[in-house]
């Protein structure tokens, strides 16, 4: 296949000190995730149930694994060449369908969903096919490894969007599944065995600046979300104290993730002697659950909004505490990378979640919102004053 390769090299040239910087036009990407993001959190909202959990969580991953893939592989490409930037360009319109069938993806848009989840697949794994090809014979081994799970799995997202939605989402389950999978086997194939995480030189800062501004990209279609609804709303006393707590909240959420956890773990994959070990579960596999959570706050914030009195329903309590315990758990686990022990702020923290369940069914769901959101902020300013003391000794 030694035709079907470029003729010049694609690959970012290391070593520079802007060589890893992330570039204008991976910033005019991440625009289409913002669109995702918010229709995640908009299908959820619209399917409160267990089935409309189980089917946004196939969508989370899906959409979880299109933006990442792509951050691995820029991580690799220039995006200041033409051919990269045009591979970027058909990913973002790939990924705009993709978006746009989310909502109605179990419905009568499953097939433009799959085709085009399974075509940014194709797109991107050509392209480092093709540039890998005669310019970095180890990772062009692992790129084949890696199109050919992604090619097991296609199958199963085309097959799956013609059928029924319950047999749709246990294909669709399975076919996430094979893609989370694959990394964990090192993208095993027979005859070729499989790759190691020391294959992959990953450009540690790049990879961690990327995962953070996705956290950021999550946390603005929050805010977008609190603000359009609290614009539509009447304001009296309880829905500007939901406003000013899901605000408050948010604040909150970047605290805890940015204020040590981000610098920390992106000072050690950059000097890590095994980067793509970190980056694979660090930011390839932890940073899901953080993701998760700030989707489900956001809708457990728009829930508080429209409905701040009475009692406290189970769909707002599963939103208001298990958001905030995802986003911790995520954080927990990421943070633990680059330190010694578990943060005790983050246990403390989603200890009190657990007794906010028996204390919500006295209170309304503001008072809930509330409660969680002092708990984000108790976690947040107890780890910066204990690493502040740790620096001080």
């Amino acid at each position: 296949m030694s035709f079907f390769a470029a003729r010049t090299s694609q690959l970012r040239v290391r070593g520079h000190h802007d060589s890893s910087r992330v570039t204008f036009v991976e910033l005019f990407f991440d625009l289409v995730f913002v669109f995702a993001v918010t229709q995640l959190s908009h299908g959820l909202l619209a399917h409160l149930s267990l089935a409309g959990l189980a089917q946004m969580t196939v969508l989370l991953i899906a959409v979880w694994w299109s933006w990442i893939n792509a951050a691995w592989v820029t991580n690799w490409l220039d995006p200041a060449r033409p051919a990269v930037r045009m591979m970027l360009f058909a990913l973002m319109l790939a990924g705009l369908v993709f978006a746009a069938a989310i909502p109605k993806a179990f419905e009568d848009r499953a097939g433009a969903m799959a085709v085009a989840y399974v075509s940014m697949h194709l797109v991107r794994d050509l392209t480092m096919l093709w540039s890998l090809n005669r310019h970095d014979a180890v990772n062009f081994r692992n790129f084949v490894r890696i199109s050919l799970w992604h090619l097991a799995a296609a199958p199963v997202w085309l097959i799956g969007s013609q059928a029924e939605p319950a047999l749709r989402l246990e294909l669709w389950v399975l076919a996430a599944a094979i893609e989370t999978v694959a990394p964990v086997a090192g993208y095993w194939v027979p005859w070729m065995g499989r790759s190691t995480t020391s294959d992959w030189a990953v450009a540690g800062n790049h990879m961690a600046e990327r995962c953070g501004l996705f956290i950021i990209i999550a946390l603005g279609e929050s805010i977008l979300i609190t603000g359009a609804t609290f614009a539509e709303l009447t304001w009296n006393s309880e829905t500007i104290a939901a406003f000013l707590t899901a605000f408050v909240g948010s604040v909150a959420l970047w605290a805890v993730y940015f204020n040590i956890g981000a610098e920390r773990a992106s000072r050690q994959i950059e000097t890590s002697s095994d980067p793509g070990r970190l980056a694979r579960s660090g930011y390839t596999f932890m940073h899901l659950p953080i993701v998760a959570g700030i989707i489900v706050i956001a809708v457990g914030d728009e829930l508080v909004l429209h409905h701040p009195g009475g009692h406290v329903e189970l769909p707002a309590l599963a939103a208001l505490v298990g958001g905030p315990a995802l986003y911790l758990f995520g954080n927990l686990i990421f943070k633990r990378l680059s330190a010694p022990n578990l943060p005790l702020s983050h246990l403390i923290g989603l200890g009190l979640l657990v007794l906010t369940i028996p204390a919500s069914f006295y209170g309304t769901p503001v008072a809930l919102s509330v409660t969680t959101t002092a708990i984000l902020i108790v976690v947040a300013v107890w780890e910066w004053l204990s690493l502040r003391r740790r620096n001080e000794a």
